[in-house]
């Protein structure tokens, strides 16, 4: 028992000294002198990221979730004992009556520029930030998404809650994993695709900067919209059809559903021309795949499929 509980102060001892640890967090370089222990995440994809490094015992709930989507049975499990503290974007207030440490989320996934939630806001009340590194292109300039963007959060994390190994662990076995089922792709005829997010007078697509553009890529394909100089707006259809996407990734979120959107283009005269129309070539992929997270591995996995015609 003497023994068990020296190794146990050792453990804690090593714990202590791996802080203060800095870590970039978009523009910004953030120190964390311990580990914080009443987290709360933002949307689901980051819920998640949380969630499968181990940290659920370090959140006091999460937030921006069911005022848009619904969570599938693993996620429902992962966070049942956790309270959703609002279901679209917090306030201050609401993070300061949680008496949070620390808000993991990002420019347009919980935060807005010049929005009352921000990293400089929440500071007085002794909350700090990290933010998603694909949201970053929001207030300045970033490199195009990779994956490297969703593995850096997931290390980064890692090492503002002092469980680094555990991040390492998961980051190869993410890269392994990738690739393994990218293997066979033949990326010297890279298909044309399109992201269809939501909306029908002009749809809502993924552009440079968002997550599904690496996606596309790793798979195969290349994004028609990959010279757009955003992550995620509004485009007009005529350079859609103009495009001529092979195949068309729906992402499934919303009121709308995936087959919804798919019988929209395909009843839609002014798409028949459109070769993933023609051919009947569409790719559903859920929000929480679609979005940086652990997900995004299972994402290149069914895009790889679809690109194959499986």
């Amino acid at each position: 028992m003497i023994r068990l509980a020296f190794a146990a102060l050792l453990l804690s001892v090593s714990a202590a000294a791996a802080f203060p640890v800095t870590v970039k967090s978009c523009d910004r370089d953030v120190t964390f002198d311990a580990a914080p222990a009443r987290a709360i995440s933002n949307d689901v994809n980051l819920t998640e990221m949380m969630l499968v490094l181990g940290l659920r015992d370090r959140m006091v709930g999460y937030t921006g979730i069911s005022g848009w989507k619904t969570l599938d049975p693993e996620m429902r499990e992962g966070i049942a004992e956790l309270p959703e503290l609002s279901a679209k974007y917090p306030s201050k207030e609401v993070l300061a009556a949680a008496e949070a440490d620390f808000f993991f989320a990002g420019w347009n996934y919980g935060m807005k520029v010049g929005g009352e939630v921000t990293p400089e806001t929440l500071e007085p009340f002794g909350i700090k930030t990290y933010e998603l590194t694909e949201s970053c292109i929001h207030i300045g300039p970033k490199a195009r998404s990779t994956m490297q963007d969703m593995y850096q959060d997931m290390l980064n994390l890692g090492r503002i809650f002092g469980v680094e190994d555990r991040a390492e662990a998961l980051v190869a076995s993410y890269k392994a994993r990738l690739a393994e089922a990218t293997k066979g792709v033949d990326r010297d005829n890279p298909l044309r695709v399109f992201v269809y997010d939501s909306g029908e007078e002009a749809p809502f697509t993924a552009g440079r900067y968002a997550m599904p553009t690496a996606l596309i890529e790793e798979a195969g394909g290349v994004n028609i919209m990959d010279d757009l100089d955003k992550s995620w707006a509004e485009v007009a259809w005529e350079p859609v059809v103009a495009r001529n996407p092979q195949v068309v990734v729906i992402v499934n979120y919303g009121d709308v559903t995936a087959e919804q959107k798919i019988a929209f283009m395909k009843g839609n005269p002014a798409f028949a021309g459109i070769d993933a129309v023609k051919n009947d070539r569409f790719v559903v992929l859920e929000y929480v795949e679609a979005t940086p997270g652990p997900r995004n591995i299972r994402a290149v996995e069914k895009l790889v499929a679809g690109f194959a015609g499986q």
